[in-house]
């Protein structure tokens, strides 16, 4: 009972915020854009991006870790590359109209050091979309008070303790735990607060910063979009447009 209640509450803080970061994304589309997806997989946020606005396959770019995934992209006609985000951005400065980072940053070994290339490659009033888990909620505090593990921070480096620790399921059940590969896809490394995250993007320079929460736990659903509003700070899942 009480695992579906949450899982239904998941399942409604992710749907909100992928929509609210989707439609930021497709805003800063038109003609002369260019867009870059970073954490490309297979290029499947073109899908969801050309359902919302006129955007071509030669505007849209990608990098991708996973070698099969970008060879994948590449076979259905993106222009995605091969290359590991902790070393920096293979572009060229000032390059696009839009950066995005869906679900991406929190599994960086150097994120900060992300932000401050999506920066570099962004045109002058280019925009950063980044989604990504907040460690700050009142969730993962009452886990740390049960002395267990937070669920938006770092997961347990064994599939055993993974299992263990994950008290209410909510990823898919398709979902395969790989902890303990040399290269984990699904392991989270570092995961920003609300407002540190907020203040970074500030001291980057972005002209404007503009902060979303989604997924108040665990307030009933109705609730969360007021509740997101009032309170950003300790929400699940943040989405921040950053405007250069």
């Amino acid at each position: 009972m009480l695992s579906g209640y949450l899982k239904s509450l998941y399942n409604d803080t992710m749907h909100r915020a992928y929509d609210t970061a989707w439609e930021s994304i497709a805003a800063s589309t038109g003609p002369g854009a260019a867009v870059l997806d970073c954490g490309a997989n297979n290029g499947w946020a073109f899908t969801q991006l050309v359902e919302r606005c006129p955007l071509s396959k030669d505007q849209y770019f990608g990098v991708e870790w996973n070698v099969r995934c970008a060879e994948e992209a590449r076979e259905r006609g993106f222009n995605v590359v091969q290359g590991d985000l902790n070393a920096g951005i293979p572009h060229e400065s000032e390059r696009f109209s839009c950066v995005f980072a869906l679900s991406l940053v929190e599994h960086l070994l150097n994120p900060c050091r992300f932000l401050r290339e999506a920066h570099r490659v962004l045109r002058p009033g280019g925009r950063l979309v980044v989604l990504t888990p907040n460690i700050s909620t009142y969730f993962t505090a009452a886990l740390i008070l049960m002395g267990r593990m937070p669920s938006s921070g770092p997961h347990p480096d064994s599939t055993e303790l993974l299992r263990k620790e994950e008290l209410f399921k909510v990823s898919s059940n398709d979902l395969r735990p790989d902890p303990e590969d040399a290269t984990p896809v699904h392991r989270h490394l570092v995961v920003f607060s609300y407002l540190v995250l907020r203040d970074y993007l500030k001291m980057l320079r972005f002209e404007r910063v503009e902060g979303h929460g989604f997924g108040l736990y665990p307030f009933p659903r109705f609730a969360q979009p007021v509740l997101g509003r009032l309170d950003p700070y300790h929400c699940h899942q943040m989405v921040f447009i950053a405007t250069k």
